[in-house]
């Protein structure tokens, strides 16, 4: 993606079954799930790279000794910083004391990190929030080991506000109205709730304080916790939590907006948010990993015993596309295949657009998440020009010449590798004239690619703000001296802010959304832009569920046609030589090539929970009131 857009967080849990003796003689370390840990979080740090935590839950461990560790940290390479500090500690006790290397139950016992119940997580960093408080897992802790409560997540909550007054009514006081606080604390209030009521019930049966501690474990229901906790929650996400003393839980949203699978054997549980994460480092089958049911949680006891458990009702399934798009790895079998479609099926309109000149067009992508969209893109061009050279063949018939048969294999989709992305270099500079010529050289073009009498194809897997397009890619792309640039988006237009997780909520950044405004000047119906806002404002204190999305009236009276030819004359300048055309993708053709993923919130401002229709317009309030901050 050209545009530097961010995703919230990946998330990794992982329960080893067996004791750590075990994975000692089968594996030779003790270690084992710390290392795998790593490697989880490693394969998952495309999903956040601006703070990283781990959390670790030592089962069966006797009062006095310590038995939960976390470490977080926000260095500039903060999955390898958190691992060098627990590295670190583990290789100063053994050098201190060499015994404790072929010892694993001291090991266990006087070395921190190393549990059997372990929790990941990396994130982006969003609206410049960034501290050390921001990164997970949080933790929540008490003396009743049952208490504590360990939170990580991949979410955000569009009723926050909502949530942290029921907090109040409780007779809690948050420290801050931040949604995972508010999350963390809503399933602990329950928690606490729960755990008193057993220890009530147990002292009734005549147990003393000592021996109810194995009891509660065994009869505490997380389950019923955590239905009463998400009740209210209005949003996406993948929870995952550690309790004391040893459950462990990872629940998704009704609508499944939020990615979350898990594998199991005789010797590990893991649950993370990507398939392939999970494939690699435990080195299993694409069908030994199973996707989380929408509404249900994964819920491990102390015990070992796995159950899943329907916490909420599962909702219409609207699976987030972008994760399809850009977001989860291309790795994953299946977004593999969708990824090559995308490309495939938006073939038809660059077609058009370079009116069927196949052999003077150049096919290129903007590195380095398209590469697998432009790899369906001109095997869909190879394949169109397959059928025109047959045709070609059986007019000719079998008078045909060697010479006319080899002109007409001859030709094929030109590739070239057009733009290159100088992965060093850092736009670090605040002001805008200086940062602007760096951003202008973040991508370099391969000279000579092109000639002056050529189309350019270039595919990106999304045009969000343009803001790079305008002041780099197209600028260089037109050194090449192209005759026409035609970029291409696998993705529809990006119309609506996300509020699930996505790093997209402010309506006046989006190039599609000042495409329509600009529309709008040009035939004088400007004054719509007013009557949106007054409907918005009527909202304001109407329930979620009565909210409608008026934005959408925005983009109504223009076709998809329409916005993108404007897209085009916004991005280009009378600095760029070549004509310029930009492309999207079809929403229609985006859920034929994702049919499992069809949550498309951003592109129709259909928002799979009620929620949505009250951020979005929310932010057009803020976009009309000049407010420079985020709708949720």
């Amino acid at each position: 993606m050209s545009d530097a857009i961010k995703h919230e967080c990946g998330i990794s849990l992982i329960r080893l079954l067996k004791p750590l003796e075990y994975y000692k003689e089968k594996y030779g370390t003790a270690f084992y799930g710390v290392n795998k840990m790593y490697l989880m979080m490693e394969k998952q740090h495309n999903r956040g790279q601006d703070g990283a935590g781990f959390a670790s839950i030592k089962l069966d461990m006797n009062p006095g000794e310590r038995y939960m560790s976390r470490v977080r940290s926000i260095e500039q390479q903060p999955i390898q910083d958190i691992f060098k500090q627990i590295n670190g500690r583990i290789n100063a006790a053994i050098t201190e004391d060499s015994s404790l290397a072929t010892d694993v139950a001291r090991q266990k016992k006087e070395i921190p990190y190393i549990g059997e119940l372990l929790l990941g997580h990396v994130r982006y960093g969003t609206f410049g929030k960034n501290s050390i408080e921001s990164v997970h897992p949080f933790l929540r802790q008490n003396n009743w080991m049952h208490r504590n409560l360990i939170v990580a997540g991949n979410f955000n909550m569009t009723n926050v506000d909502e949530l942290f007054g029921n907090l109040v009514e409780l007779g809690q006081h948050p420290k801050e109205m931040a949604d995972t606080v508010t999350v963390m604390e809503k399933i602990g209030h329950f928690l606490d709730d729960a755990v008193a009521k057993i220890y009530k019930q147990i002292k009734k049966e005549g147990y003393n304080k000592r021996e109810a501690s194995p009891l509660i474990a065994e009869r505490l229901k997380l389950a019923k916790v955590l239905r009463k906790a998400a009740k209210n929650w209005d949003g996406g996400y993948a929870m995952g939590g550690l309790v004391g003393h040893g459950d462990a839980f990872m629940l998704r949203d009704p609508a499944g907006i939020r990615p979350s699978y898990y594998y199991k054997d005789d010797e590990v549980v893991v649950v993370a948010s990507e398939r392939p994460a999970i494939q690699t480092v435990f080195n299993v089958k694409y069908d030994d990993v199973k996707e989380l049911d929408p509404g249900h949680a994964i819920i491990i006891k102390k015990s070992g015993a796995v159950s899943f458990e329907e916490i909420l009702t599962p909702t219409e399934r609207k699976a987030c596309s972008f994760e399809r798009i850009y977001f989860s790895r291309g790795s994953d079998k299946e977004i593999y295949q969708e990824r090559k479609e995308l490309g495939k099926l938006v073939f038809p309109q660059i077609l058009k657009a370079v009116k069927n000149d196949i052999q003077n067009t150049v096919f290129s992508y903007i590195p380095n998440t398209a590469e697998t969209s432009f790899f369906g893109m001109v095997k869909e061009a190879q394949n169109y020009l397959n059928r025109k050279k047959e045709k070609q063949i059986l007019n000719i018939g079998a008078s045909i010449t060697k010479e006319q048969l080899h002109e007409i294999l001859e030709v094929r989709p030109r590739i070239e590798k057009v733009a290159i992305k100088d992965a060093k270099l850092r736009t670090f500079i605040t002001q805008d004239s200086s940062r602007d010529d760096l951003v202008e050289h973040v991508y370099d073009i391969s000279y000579g690619s092109v000639n002056k009498n050529d189309n350019l194809v270039i595919i990106d897997d999304s045009i969000v703000r343009g803001t790079t397009l305008k002041k780099s890619i197209l600028r260089m792309l037109d050194r090449l001296s192209p005759k026409k640039i035609i970029v291409v988006s696998s993705a529809p237009q990006i119309r609506y802010p996300d509020c699930y997780g996505i790093d997209m909520a402010k309506l006046e950044d989006f190039i599609a959304f000042k495409a329509a405004l600009a529309l709008h000047k040009e035939r004088g119906t400007m004054n719509l832009i007013e009557d949106i806002y007054k409907k918005c404002l009527t909202q304001v204190n109407s329930k979620d569920k009565d909210v409608v999305n008026y934005v959408q009236e925005v983009y109504n009276p223009f076709s998809p046609e329409e916005i993108s030819k404007k897209i085009g004359a916004l991005l280009s300048s009378e600095a760029i030589n070549a004509e310029v055309e930009i492309i999207y993708q079809t929403i229609e053709n985006l859920h034929t090539a994702c049919p499992k993923n069809l949550g498309d919130w951003y592109f129709t401002g259909n928002y799979p929970t009620p929620g949505g229709n009250r951020v979005v317009n929310r932010a057009f309030i803020n976009f009309f009131e000049g407010k420079n901050e985020r709708a949720y």
